[in-house]
């Protein structure tokens, strides 16, 4: 297999299967593929698990279904475009060093992966709504592309190292690095910074990956701008359906 990112800001990830040779991703990430590629949709595919490994991953924020991409007969592509501006970029996992990744990070990968929840934390307050804070763990053996929006900054955290970070910037960090929910001290902060009411606590040792231009922060610098139904959904996440309206409009 060999993959390759092509454009700047809106990049895409482009897969040569060999025959034979299979890629794995959720549901909804596809954007091209070639005759020589065949389709399958399940709830196993590079997930694992069967049945609960889905399950898993739904309760992560991803897909209960799983497409494979099967070169048959000969050399075939497949493509996977971002989202938003950002980055693309691989991980190579093997037993024992996973990775946590946010909810919409995991954009494809090789078989022997299994993509499961890490966290779960609702927030009643700032720019996340009712959507919470997600993250991902990809296990197993093999490669990943993950998608991350803006500039991507790394850090590499010494033990006992510390970042304070909010929560939609955090974009992808090694399993090794442990994490903390926490509220943004002192009433005035929280509800008159505008900088919402949580941040994530990042330790070391470990390596970490930030983003600079999440959805929920775009969603939320945008919602001013736009008529008062289509600033609901943008502060919701729902920022193509707020900006398709006002196109439209």
């Amino acid at each position: 297999m060999r993959d390759e990112v092509q454009g700047g800001v809106l990049p895409v990830l482009e897969l040569t299967l060999e025959d034979g040779e299979t890629a794995v991703a959720e549901v909804g990430e596809l954007s091209w593929m070639s005759d020589a590629v065949q389709m399958a949709t399940g709830t196993g595919g590079g997930g694992g698990g069967g049945l609960m490994g889905a399950l898993k991953r739904v309760a992560g924020g991803g897909t209960l279904l799983f497409n494979t991409f099967t070169a048959q007969g000969g050399v075939g592509l497949v493509a996977f475009a971002a989202k938003l501006p950002g980055v693309i970029m691989p991980v190579d996992l093997t037993p024992g060093h996973d990775y946590l990744v946010h909810r919409r990070g995991f954009l494809a990968g090789t078989p022997g992966l299994e993509v499961s929840v890490a966290l779960q934390q609702s927030f009643r307050g700032g720019i996340f709504g009712g959507e919470g804070f997600l993250l991902q763990r990809i296990s197993g053996s093999g490669r990943a592309w993950i998608e991350l929006a803006g500039h991507v900054c790394d850090y590499e955290l010494q033990a006992g190292q510390t970042l304070r970070v909010h929560p939609g910037h955090v974009g992808l960090f090694d399993a090794s690095v442990s994490f903390q929910v926490q509220r943004v001290p002192g009433l005035a902060n929280r509800y008159l910074g505008e900088d919402g009411h949580h941040f994530v606590v990042l330790s070391g040792p470990g390596r970490v990956w930030l983003q600079t231009m999440p959805l929920p922060v775009l969603a939320g610098a945008l919602a001013p701008y736009l008529p008062t139904g289509q600033a609901n959904a943008a502060a919701a996440g729902g920022i193509a359906g707020a900006l398709g309206g006002l196109l439209n409009s």
